[in-house]
């Protein structure tokens, strides 16, 4: 059925899809949702998801409404709930309220949503309306999407690299190519991620916290590590600061660990002697994660790259110039194809940070959140 909407619908629901982003740093595993509910130009009500376990954005639009619900719309970014998880059906909320008319950006894929929201409100007399700013809709939740349409998350490669595309010297040493306004940025994709996956390598060679230091959050994003022979040191940060981590191994020698209750095991498929990395996404999908960002090395980027696993690359290119004998960024065969066929990935943004370059790029004809 196709709805038609007028300018005040699309700034309510502008403004509803402000309000939802929001909520990027914390709502995982949930979506990020917005609410709004207006008489005509007058908003009485508004709020946000924020965090898993707590109200949901019409909640937060109903009470700051209060009476002035009655005969309003609402504007939502995802269709409604409707049904009892650890909050009530935000569907049933809103009839109580008396809202007049409700209108989503999109319909919810979660089977325990799944049309029964907008059902709910319209088998009582309210006008339920979808697909205002969908794209847009789409685009805030792209994790959370993928996780459910496509049993895996969204999975978005953050690179760093010298104007000669190299990672490190030779011995190792890749502290700092870039500069302090890129890694703020990468702080900020952190955050926004559910997790961060790295390998062994990594973890040895510069203990890394994988954490969130640069800006308030309420929660950490969880820590993935690809440590086949479980090679993980106890000593290492991401073991000792009780910030959820998970090792992903195929060895049996995980008795270690059994002391550290934030650090938990996942026994991997095999897949030539080495981690199957397209089983693993759907195992990390099972376990909430909607949005993987990879800060790894070169091994690990390339065999996920390899394996056709990444969603997006976010790339920052430093004026350095580290020279032939540094490390590269990928270890990849020779492609004669690449020389003769078009790009494989597309450009989405480029902005500079001081001297450095953020470039945001993505498969071309891959999964579209929008």
């Amino acid at each position: 059925m196709q709805h038609h909407f007028n300018d005040l619908d699309e700034k309510h629901m502008r403004r509803a899809l402000e309000l939802a982003w929001q909520g990027r740093f914390s709502t995982s595993p949930n979506p990020r949702v917005g609410c709004v509910i207006a008489h005509g130009e007058q908003i009485v009500g508004q709020g946000f998801h924020l965090k898993a376990g707590e109200p949901h954005a019409e909640v937060h639009a109903i009470r700051q409404a209060g009476a002035w619900a009655k005969g309003a719309t609402a504007y939502v970014t995802l269709e409604p709930c409707a049904h009892y998880g650890r909050t009530p059906p935000c569907a049933e909320g809103l009839i109580q309220a008396g809202v007049k008319r409700v209108v989503a950006a999109m319909r919810d894929p979660n089977p325990l949503v799944a049309g029964k929201g907008l059902n709910m409100l319209e088998n009582v007399g309210i006008e339920t309306a979808v697909g205002l700013l969908e794209h847009e809709a789409r685009s805030l939740n792209r994790g959370f999407l993928s996780r459910i349409e496509r049993n895996r998350p969204f999975v978005k490669m953050k690179t760093a690299a010298s104007l000669d595309g190299k990672i490190a010297l030779s011995n190792g040493k890749s502290q700092w190519i870039t500069n302090d306004l890129s890694r703020h940025d990468v702080q900020i994709l952190r955050a926004e991620s559910c997790a961060i996956l790295t390998g062994i390598g990594t973890v040895l060679a510069d203990n890394p916290r994988l954490n969130v230091r640069a800006l308030p959050t309420l929660r950490q994003p969880t820590r993935i590590v690809l440590d086949s022979s479980l090679k993980t040191p106890e000593s290492s940060h991401i073991i000792q600061d009780q910030n959820p981590t998970f090792l992903v191994t195929l060895s049996d020698d995980v008795a270690k660990f059994a002391a550290y209750p934030h650090v938990k095991i996942i026994r991997a498929q095999a897949d030539n002697g080495r981690i199957d990395l397209a089983d693993l996404l759907k195992t990390l999908a099972d376990n909430g994660i909607g949005e993987l960002m990879i800060e790894a090395g070169s091994t690990v980027n390339s065999a996920v790259l390899a394996a056709d696993l990444v969603d997006e690359i976010v790339h920052y290119q430093s004026p350095k110039i580290l020279g032939a004998g540094a490390q590269s960024l990928f270890r990849l065969p020779e492609n004669e194809w690449a020389l003769q066929n078009e790009a494989l990935w597309q450009t989405v943004s480029v902005q500079t940070l001081g001297d450095d370059v953020k470039w945001v790029l993505q498969k071309k004809h891959a999964f579209q959140a929008a």
